[in-house]
C-alpha cells in the first residue's frame, strides 16, 4: 500500500508541475513574400506572373519543429500581374479569373508532415474562382534569428502544381495554346508573435 501511494503521490506532482507547451504563431511579413505562378505558352515558352499575398498564419504545436502545424494563406487576384497590361486586364475578366466574382485565393491546410532536415510536404485545400480542391506542395524551412533584432524569423520556400482544369478556369483554352498545368511558387518569410 505505502508503495501505491509513493507512486500516486508522484504522479500527482509530476501532473501538476506539467506545463502544457503553448502554440507558437507566425505571421506573414508581406514585404518579404511573394506567390508566383508560372504556365507554359504555345508549348515553347514561361509566361510567369504573381500575386499580392493578403496574409498566412503559421500555427504550431511548438518552437523546435513546424510538423502538425496549421497553414493558412489569403491572395489578392485582382492584383494579378505577369509584366503586360493587356494580358493582365484579359486574365482578370470571366475569360479565366474573374477577380470581379472570385477576388481571393484562400489556402487552408489539413496535414503539415517533415519529410528530412528542413524539408516538410503540405497538404490542403486551395480555394480559387469559387472552386475548393486538394493539393500538395513541397516545402523547405529555414529559421534564424533576425540580426537586427534578435528574434526568430522563418523563411519558406513552397512549391506545387495544379491544374487549371481543375479550378475551372479557361476550360476552352487548348492545352496546346495554354498548358493545363501550372506551377506555384511562395516564398514567404514569416515573423514569430
Amino acid at each position: 500500500m505505502k508503495k501505491y501511494s509513493l507512486f500516486l503521490s508522484t504522479a500527482l506532482i509530476l501532473l501538476c508541475s506539467f506545463k502544457p507547451v503553448a502554440p507558437v504563431t507566425w505571421k506573414l511579413d508581406p514585404v518579404h513574400s511573394n506567390l508566383g505562378f508560372a504556365v507554359v505558352h504555345l508549348g515553347v515558352s514561361e509566361i510567369r506572373g504573381s500575386v499580392q499575398l493578403i496574409g498566412a498564419t503559421i500555427t504550431a504545436p511548438d518552437s523546435l519543429s513546424f510538423s502538425g502545424s496549421t497553414v493558412t494563406l489569403e491572395a489578392d487576384m485582382t492584383t494579378i500581374d505577369t509584366d503586360n497590361d493587356k494580358r493582365d486586364a484579359h486574365l482578370k475578366t470571366a475569360d479565366f479569373f474573374d477577380t470581379a466574382k472570385f477576388p481571393k485565393l484562400s489556402f487552408q491546410s489539413t496535414s503539415l508532415t517533415r519529410t528530412d532536415g528542413e524539408n516538410y510536404q503540405l497538404n490542403g485545400n486551395l480555394t480559387l474562382h469559387g472552386v475548393t480542391k486538394p493539393v500538395s506542395l513541397a516545402l523547405l524551412f529555414k529559421t534564424v534569428k533576425n540580426p537586427m533584432d534578435n528574434k526568430p524569423l522563418s523563411g519558406c520556400k513552397a512549391v506545387g502544381k495544379i491544374k487549371r482544369s481543375d479550378f475551372l478556369i479557361s476550360t476552352d483554352t487548348p492545352t496546346a495554346i495554354l498548358d493545363d498545368e501550372v506551377t506555384i511558387t511562395g516564398n514567404l518569410e514569416f515573423k514569430r508573435e
